[in-house]
């Protein structure tokens, strides 16, 4: 599968998350790979048993290979001894190689091992539902989580809630699980029962019963009034309802129970936003700032939600300190360069974005100045504010020419796209990021010999080069050019060596093996693959596969969650035309 599918999630700014920020204990883990650089091993549990000749030679092996780095190779050998031993510390040993490898799918392997081996430990079972909530299975996340609750741990359920409406997942199956969760026997009497009725009561809520919701709320009060997560529903499901009253309301009472909670602080100055009291707002962001001095994100933070909600002045006298200080964040030119062009000084933004340094808003900013400029109906000055930043920022030139072939194609200037890249290109012609874009570019036209031109040009520049030879050999595959179909498979096979823990390459493997008439060999291939990173082009892939092998109801169901799960599925759309048996 090419990498040039264009995938985008919606980034709000979300009360929770700000909180997170403040708080550095309200979120999931974001990433289950560790990045220390110190000894990975270091803490992991020791090795007491006694061994064979065999099985000290792997353990050994194991130790040698993550003493080296080689993470993949240690992860698999103390899973080997794990299972032929059925010793749950060598999994966890296992476990802890893996997250080091940076490679998902051995770490869910290794994971699920040990939980297996040890079905009541707590760190498993976080660590499942992590991945899970990585590759976006909100359903399988849940169901971990309710095994922690089950156990009596504390199993965040009200933020796994949060989460998976702020994704944009769809809350009914969570909210139905939450419900017989909460209908079995005994589950009053567990530890964290308010956490499970708080999520319900959210799911409830953001599918239209907010009746039922505020009456679980109502029942929960009764018995933990004393709960600051209780009035913080409370203040997020009204402020959701547009209730800023009540929300302030309910945000008063929290901070009455928990004083100087940023959360509630938070949800305060939100309320006070939208009843149009920017003066209170702020009073209760300087309190916030007061707490935290000189957390430049914090600030920052706070005037991207006045920003949002139009408030440009109140944005502005959070970051005016900022843009003045000796060491001036990138991010608070940017969303300086943003009030600017709301307010239609072209230029003053444009000086504000250009001095945004390389780092996460780089690009972001110069795509933005050179949109301004052509808005503007000033396409040359855009064109030439590009230029001298591909000069000011040579570690950035071949992005920064890929930004301006984006803008002129956007512009309907197909032509002069074109012959930007073709002149980059003759003074850089091995530049790979440029020959792969020219390449994508003429796959799109159905120039397939222009594609294959440029990606073997970067493949004779670089054989190591995992995305060019993945690029290629999918698009052989997908084709299904009969007499080259063994060379795709060459090529992608070369491609999974070099990146074995890539999905994409992984799908494109499936792919190919199916082109070839081995339906069996593709299946495990794509299950990986879509297991490591859910993707429409993925999923119709896996359901055609499972369809050819007569698994219809398998077929059927993938489908169906993607239909639900993507907005744009333009290969489930000509999928279901080729196969209309296959709709739920």
């Amino acid at each position: 599968m090419p990498s040039t599918l264009k995938r985008s999630s919606r980034q709000g700014l979300a009360v929770l998350g700000l909180a997170a920020l403040l708080s550095g204990c309200q979120g999931l883990a974001t990433t289950p790979f560790a990045t220390t650089t110190d000894d990975p091993m270091a803490t992991a549990p020791p090795i007491e048993r006694g061994l064979d000749a065999e099985g000290l030679a792997t353990l050994l092996t194991a130790e040698f290979a993550g003493q080296r780095g080689d993470y993949r190779r240690a992860t698999l050998g103390y899973l080997a001894m794990a299972e032929r031993y059925q010793a749950a510390p060598l999994a966890e040993r296992g476990t802890l190689a893996a997250r080091f490898s940076n490679d998902i799918l051995l770490l869910d392997q290794a994971v699920s091992t040990w939980h297996a081996l040890a079905p009541d430990a707590e760190a498993p079972l976080r660590l499942l539902s992590g991945l899970a909530l990585q590759r976006g299975d909100w359903t399988t996340a849940l169901e971990w989580r309710l095994a922690l609750a089950q156990q009596g741990q504390h199993a965040e359920l009200a933020l796994l809630a949060e989460l998976a409406l702020e994704a944009g997942t769809d809350p009914l199956p969570l909210r139905e699980r939450l419900r017989a969760h909460l209908e079995r026997p005994g589950t009053t009497a567990h530890p964290h029962y308010h956490d499970a009725v708080l999520a319900t009561a959210i799911l409830e809520a953001a599918t239209g019963q907010s009746l039922q919701a505020e009456r679980r709320l109502d029942l929960l009060a009764r018995d933990h009034a004393e709960l600051p997560a209780l009035w913080l529903t409370r203040a997020q499901l009204a402020l959701e309802a547009n209730n800023p009253r009540q929300a302030r309301e309910a945000a008063s009472r929290g901070l009455e129970i928990s004083p100087g909670d940023p959360r509630f602080l938070l949800l305060m100055a939100q309320a006070e936003l939208m009843l149009g009291n920017v003066a209170a707002a702020e009073r209760h962001t300087s309190t916030l700032l007061d707490e935290h001095i000189g957390n430049q994100e914090l600030r920052i933070s706070l005037a991207g939600l006045y920003l949002e909600d139009g408030h440009l002045d109140a944005a502005r006298r959070l970051l005016l300190p900022l843009v003045s200080s000796d060491e001036p964040p990138p991010a608070a030119f940017y969303l300086m360069g943003i009030i600017a062009e709301e307010e239609d000084e072209v230029d003053n933004a444009l000086l504000y974005y250009r001095q945004v340094a390389p780092g996460g808003d780089f690009l972001r900013a110069r795509l933005r100045a050179a949109r301004m400029l052509i808005d503007d109906d000033r396409l040359l000055d855009a064109r030439a504010f590009l230029r001298i930043e591909r000069l000011r920022h040579e570690a950035r030139f071949s992005e920064l020419v890929a930004l301006e072939v984006e803008l002129l194609g956007e512009a309907g200037l197909e032509a002069e796209a074109d012959a930007l890249l073709n002149r980059e290109l003759s003074r850089t012609p091995n530049d790979e990021t440029l020959l792969y874009l020219r390449g994508m570019r003429a796959w799109e036209r159905g120039d397939i010999e222009a594609m294959e031109r440029d990606l073997g040009r970067i493949i004779e520049a670089n054989p190591d080069s995992a995305t060019a030879l993945n690029a290629l050999g999918y698009t052989l595959a997908d084709l299904n050019v009969e007499d080259r179909l063994e060379e795709a498979r060459e090529l992608i096979e070369r491609a999974h060596e070099l990146e074995p823990g890539n999905p994409a390459i992984m799908d494109s493997l499936g792919w190919v093996y199916y082109r070839l008439g081995d339906p069996e060999r593709a299946l495990p291939w794509l299950e990986r693959a879509y297991a490591g990173m859910p993707d429409q082009e993925i999923a119709a892939h896996l359901a055609e596969v499972l369809w050819v092998l007569e698994r219809h109801d398998e077929a059927r169901k993938v489908v169906e969650q993607a239909l639900q799960r993507f907005d744009e599925r333009p290969l489930i759309d000509a999928l279901l035309e080729r196969i209309p048996e296959l709709a739920p």
